[in-house]
């Protein structure tokens, strides 16, 4: 029996609705919010982020109740954070990471990022096309089955989804 295009899709449709339905902490509700007022998109911050590195995941977060995007870069085995300012666009600070919480994060993402066909941008502009309205405001890389996924958070107005999109 032949499947029509439309019947094969239902099935694909219906899982993706449900991995949309994430949700995020208050704190990064916040966040998404404060980010769509923001100058600068998460797109643009991976951009300015890479003369530190390969971009390896990507955030709008409160620091002491201000916006920031936080960029984590990979170059020669060490890792770093990238500050860049949410209305400027401009490297406001970058520390390396080296221990604790951070750096376990890094080294994930970084093993995934390995394995990565495509650049975080390249996948935030995706998952974007398939969302019109939204607003990417964080980026985050895994592997899943041994292969690599990012998970991107996106928000329009009070709505906020995470999308999972291959890279």
């Amino acid at each position: 029996m032949k499947m029509t295009m439309k019947a094969r899709l239902v099935p694909v449709l219906a899982v993706a609705a449900v991995c949309w339905g994430t949700t995020l902490a208050a704190q990064d509700k916040e966040a998404a919010k404060a980010a769509l007022s923001a100058r600068v998109s998460l797109e643009r911050g991976l951009s300015t982020s890479a003369t530190h590195g390969r971009p390896i995941s990507a955030k709008f977060e409160m620091e002491e109740g201000k916006l920031q995007l936080s960029v984590y870069t990979a170059t020669g085995g060490k890792f770093f954070e990238v500050v860049v300012d949410p209305n400027s666009g401009a490297v406001v600070k970058t520390e390396p990471i080296g221990e604790g919480e951070d750096y376990t994060a890094a080294q994930s993402q970084s093993a995934a990022m390995a394995k990565a066909k495509v650049s975080l941008r390249a996948a935030v502009q995706r998952a974007l096309r398939g969302n019109a309205g939204f607003r990417a405001v964080s980026v985050t890389p895994s592997l899943k089955e041994g292969r690599a996924v990012a998970e991107i958070a996106l928000a329009k107005g009070e709505e906020v989804k995470t999308v999972s999109v291959p890279l």
